[in-house]
């Protein structure tokens, strides 16, 4: 139940950093609100997991969701750039991701 509950942890992440791009710095009201709803719960949630997974392991797991979903997110709905080093950058931290999932 723990790793749902940071999978989730970690797309709410990836929900927070979209809308905060779209608060334009904190300076639309409605993007603003979903960014602090998100980050609670976001937080919340890994504080949840935590308390029976590593805190390495969780947090890098939650990181590496936010990361690669925030990544994802910039280049199919924002138009962001795709370049054969980022996608190398990404693939390492998916690697990554796999690797500790295995190693606990």
């Amino acid at each position: 139940m723990a790793w749902i509950i940071l999978v989730i942890a970690g797309l709410l992440e990836v929900v927070w950093a979209f809308s905060m791009k779209q608060s334009e710095g904190f300076t639309r009201l409605w993007p603003s609100v979903v960014t602090l709803v998100a980050m609670a719960l976001s937080f919340g949630l890994l504080a949840w997991a935590m308390r029976v997974l590593p805190l390495g392991t969780a947090y890098m797991v939650w990181t590496g969701i936010g990361a690669l979903g925030a990544f994802l997110v910039g280049i199919v709905v924002l138009g962001e750039a795709v370049n054969a080093m980022r996608l190398i950058a990404a693939g390492l931290i998916l690697t990554g991701l796999v690797t500790m999932k295995l190693a606990s």
